[in-house]
């Protein structure tokens, strides 16, 4: 089911719902007005790139190919005794 994100013209808020058939009218759930507009939503993912020193990714993988836990910064999961 897709979430939109909308923005009321009668109001101005913003909010999100369910739209479950495109011919639906949107009603917002502040002021009840009708005639929502669509909004473009943004959206973050990650690509299968390298990991870069010092972003959050980097915590979770020391070496390529090699995974770490959230126990311990080793990339060696055999010295804690949690690893694989």
């Amino acid at each position: 089911m897709p979430i939109y994100e909308f923005k009321c013209r009668e109001c101005g808020k913003q909010f999100e719902e369910i739209v479950l058939d495109e011919a639906e009218e949107v009603v917002c759930p502040h002021c009840s007005g009708k005639g929502a507009e669509r909004l473009i939503s943004t959206c973050k993912f990650r690509t299968g790139g390298p990991i870069v020193q010092g972003s959050p990714s980097s915590n979770a993988v020391t070496d390529r190919g090699k995974g770490g836990c959230a126990a311990c910064t080793s990339s060696d999961c055999s010295s804690c005794g949690s690893g694989s």
